[in-house]
């Protein structure tokens, strides 16, 4: 009795950490509609016989309720007021073991850990499946724009300022000023983050450097959960200056070429017309003193 009953205490724990290890991140953009998976693969079910309840895991208020399914219908009754109409099942997956809910408008409010419980009542009520999902949201900033160098003009040496700016993105960045010489990071002189009523957020960085004549400057911008990197590079003007005058040099020197070897061949054509017209009167006259 007592190993059964030892084995049987064995046999739950394992089965609950079975139905504990589904658990997936889920990542979403601001105002996207985000799909919470919980899928069940056991055999085909019976609605009237499911209780199906999609709550909020992370969160100790009182109202954690976001969707329940009783006996095959929607029950609203102790849902919370902040997904009314916002939350859908798949009606035609159910039965096959598809319990994931369509999220509608997420923000940034939504985001946590959600918990999907199915339970069945044959001769007694049993969980069947659980599963956890994060849902983390996510917006991409804006292509960032490079301004500089700024010479500044109380500086005791000689040191410019670049700006960098960029907005709409969510989470919070990261912001990197790299030197694209040797790809070294520079730390920024100033660093303002703006949170915005929609949610989303503004960067704003200034770097401070002492000027070169071959400044290579990147400025970075970093959103981890996309996984997204957005750059904007300045690059000294002076060698690209460099580089177009030599080409403007080399234009002009074929060109010179190009004229001399016209001229060159004027004159040869020249010579050639003397020396037949010559050829021609020397022949007529040699007829002449025949005749």
């Amino acid at each position: 009795f007592h190993f059964s009953y030892g084995f049987l205490l064995l046999l739950l724990h394992i089965v609950r950490a079975v139905i504990a290890l589904e658990e997936k991140i889920i990542v979403s953009k601001l105002g996207d509609n985000a799909t919470l998976s919980c899928i069940y693969q056991g055999r085909q079910l019976h609605l009237k016989n499911l209780r199906v309840y999609w709550q909020i895991a992370d969160d100790q208020e009182e109202c954690s309720v976001v969707h329940a399914l009783i006996s095959g219908q929607d029950n609203e009754s102790e849902q919370c007021i902040h997904f009314k109409n916002r939350t859908q099942l798949f009606w035609d997956r159910l039965e096959n073991g598809d319990f994931s809910l369509l999220l509608l408008n997420v923000s940034q409010s939504d985001e946590h850990t959600y918990k999907c419980v199915v339970l069945q009542k044959t001769e007694y009520t049993k969980v069947i499946h659980q599963a956890e999902v994060i849902l983390s949201l996510a917006a991409s900033y804006s292509q960032p724009i490079l301004s500089g160098p700024i010479k500044n003009s109380d500086s005791t040496g000689e040191e410019v300022t670049f700006s960098c700016r960029s907005g709409n993105g969510y989470p919070e960045p990261n912001v990197y000023w790299i030197n694209k010489t040797d790809n070294s990071h520079l730390p920024p002189s100033e660093l303002k983050i703006t949170p915005h009523a929609d949610g989303t957020y503004s960067v704003f960085s200034t770097l401070t450097v002492k000027a070169t004549s071959n400044m290579q400057i990147e400025c970075s911008i970093e959103n981890k959960i996309l996984q997204e990197n957005l750059s904007a590079n300045y690059t000294q003007q002076k060698q690209s200056n460099s580089s177009s005058t030599e080409s403007h040099k080399n234009l002009e020197k074929n060109g010179r070429g190009a004229q001399a070897a016209g001229i060159i061949s004027i004159v040869i054509l020249i010579g050639l017309l003397a020396v037949l017209t010559c050829w021609l009167w020397r022949r007529r006259s040699s007829k002449l003193v025949s005749y």
